[in-house]
């Protein structure tokens, strides 16, 4: 299944593929979709297209928010 909320790629990427979303791993991931010369930006753009792509680049954005809100 292709995500299409923010909470289903979070479940997604943290559940079913067993990654968390560190600081690293989302810096790493937004150096490669905000590079949209990279090959493997590219190719994720052929296969699931410029709107995917986007949302993907937003969801990350908004991990990054939700790990720099301090704790209550």
């Amino acid at each position: 299944m292709i995500p299409s909320t923010y909470a289903q790629w979070r479940h997604c990427i943290t559940v079913e593929c067993g990654i968390p979303l560190t600081h690293a791993f989302i810096d790493q991931r937004l150096g490669i979709w905000r590079n949209a010369d990279c090959d493997e930006t590219m190719r994720f753009r052929r296969l699931y297209g410029d709107l995917h792509w986007k949302k993907v680049l937003m969801w990350l954005e908004h991990a990054k928010r939700e790990l720099n809100v301090p704790s209550r």
